[in-house]
């Protein structure tokens, strides 16, 4: 099994995760023109639309819920502005419709839903957001929690990480592929990735304990990487710096990860 998607350089998608090619999670990146509009079926499936950059209108109907509209959202140009997005989370069997005001990119978030959760559809304000720095010296990285398990959903976890130029990220290596809470809890995960300036590239490395999973992969602009399970480290070459997008989802919505044992050492640097 090939982790690296790679993008589409033109078209409304820019890259895509295959139907069936992980069992939890599933994810779709679009660009828009202005005007230009993007429908969206949740399906079986609950959703987190993360707008990554421009503003848009979003409406749509959810079940027990009728009609919904939010105008006129997002104020950020790109993902490597210092300030957190708007998302909206969709319940299943809801349909939107997604409406470019400018140019704007948009990620959608997809995992199993549970109608009997009586979720409704809402909008998800970057005020709502938490954000935190973690690591310290070159291991530094900027999280923003997006749709987190404080947050109401049925399996999803969304979050965005901004990583600088010569920096690591998900380091020390961690891995959350075991359903063994408390100490560890099973999530699959895909990272999609952009880059500033973005002829660049990053490294990310997926493996696994027995190296039964091991592909290190250089990683473009736009790029997407699936992580069944094994630990995820990626590192970003001096001169260029790192976004991505995490979504996770399991049997269990708990992140609990467990970090590689011959680098845990680094914790205590």
């Amino acid at each position: 099994m090939n982790l690296l998607v790679k993008s589409k350089r033109e078209g409304r998608t820019m890259v895509e995760l295959g139907a069936g090619v992980l069992e939890y999670v599933g994810f779709a990146a679009y660009r828009l023109t202005v005007g230009e509009s993007l429908p969206v079926s949740a399906g079986d499936k609950e959703l987190c639309l993360v707008l990554l950059s421009g503003r848009v209108s979003i409406k749509g109907e959810a079940p027990g819920q009728g009609g919904f509209q939010w105008e006129n959202i997002g104020d950020r140009k790109s993902v490597f502005e210092d300030k957190s997005p708007f998302a909206v989370y969709l319940p299943p069997h809801s349909q939107a419709q997604i409406t470019a005001l400018s140019a704007a990119q948009v990620a959608v978030c997809a995992a199993p839903g549970d109608v009997t959760k009586n979720l409704s559809a809402r909008l998800i304000t970057p005020d709502s957001m938490k954000r935190s720095t973690r690591g310290k010296a070159a291991n530094t990285r900027y999280v923003c929690d997006i749709l987190p398990d404080t947050e109401p959903a049925h399996s999803l976890l969304v979050v965005e990480v901004r990583t600088p130029s010569g920096h690591s990220s998900s380091y020390p290596p961690h891995k959350h592929d075991q359903d063994d809470l408390p100490h560890e809890s099973f999530l699959e995960e895909t990272y999609y990735h952009q880059i500033n300036p973005p002829q660049g590239f990053v490294f990310q490395r997926v493996y696994t304990d027995d190296r039964s999973i091991d592909q290190a992969m250089a990683v473009e602009n736009n790029d997407l990487v699936t992580v069944p399970k094994g630990y995820h480290p990626v590192s970003v070459p001096y001169g260029y710096a790192s976004y991505y997008l995490n979504v996770m989802a399991g049997p269990k919505r708990v992140w609990q990860f467990h970090n590689d044992p011959q680098h845990s050492w680094l914790l205590d640097l």
